[in-house]
């Protein structure tokens, strides 16, 4: 790595930047040739310190892009927020044009809740946020874009599959200077923009899904991060409001904007 990628590190995450100064991450033997090292030891000095935060808060932005059934692309836009404590506290709301749900997880529970038709659905689990998180993409069919920067080691996830990377260089977002890598996997491409200095943390997250007509792509615009943000044990416990059916699974439609809106006809 050269010197102005290191000075960009920062001395953030100290023990996690020393190993990177040092150049100790190891590259996958089978994909090395092809992969940028650069990227590689950003993407490990970013995955190490989100690893190493016990509880954060960040809000974010998605667009994405869905392909209707004229051809015509549209691109949908909501909001989440996460407050993660680890290992096995977790809530999530999102909300955008069909959705307004929330995930509620206490290491005991796990609760998905529909807030535009006040209904839940409930199991017990006992385990970790990883747990929780597969356990949603399991019940609901519907993967989670941005659930691998919550993993316990993120770069354990976000590297799998990836056949090759890119060191682009240094851009800029929301007046932020952030380090902007690209990846290529099988059936995706996707890109990361992570904040230079002291605090690696992702700013901006990419996928595009290459081989659907349009190449339509998911982008997240993650702000407002907390690092020490204030936590009760209450905040990853559901308390049903008055009125709320329990339902033995919640409809798809009421988590996620994208399959609905993929039948579009606008």
């Amino acid at each position: 790595m050269n010197n102005l990628l290191i000075n960009q590190l920062g001395r953030g995450c100290l023990a996690i930047g020393m190993a990177v100064g040092l150049g100790t991450t190891i590259l996958p033997p089978a994909q090395a040739q092809d992969l940028d090292p650069n990227a590689t030891e950003v993407l490990q000095f970013m995955s190490d310190c989100l690893a190493d935060l016990e509880a954060f808060s960040v809000n974010s932005d998605i667009d994405f892009e869905v392909i209707a059934t004229n051809g015509q692309k549209l691109q949908l836009s909501s909001y989440a927020s996460v407050l993660l404590n680890r290992p096995n506290g977790i809530h999530v709301r999102r909300q955008g044009p069909l959705a307004d749900a929330e995930i509620f997880f206490n290491g005991n529970q796990l609760t998905l809740f529909g807030r535009r038709i006040n209904a839940y659905a409930q199991q017990a689990l006992t385990g970790t946020v990883d747990d929780a998180i597969l356990a949603v993409e399991a019940q609901t069919g519907i993967p989670f874009p941005g659930a691998d920067l919550l993993f316990a080691n993120p770069y354990a996830v976000l590297s799998e599959g990836v056949e090759s990377s890119t060191y682009v260089g240094t851009a800029y977002i929301d007046g932020v200077e952030v380090h902007h890598l690209a990846f290529r996997e099988a059936d995706v491409d996707w890109q990361l923009w992570v904040r230079t200095g002291d605090v690696p943390l992702p700013m901006k997250y990419v996928i595009t899904t290459k081989w659907l007509t349009g190449a339509p792509q998911y982008e997240i615009r993650l702000r407002d991060w907390n690092t020490n943000p204030p936590v009760s044990q209450d905040a990853f416990t559901f308390t049903a409001p008055t009125g709320a059916r329990l339902l033995e699974v919640l409809p798809p439609n009421q988590l996620d904007d994208f399959q609905p809106a993929e039948e579009a006809q606008p």
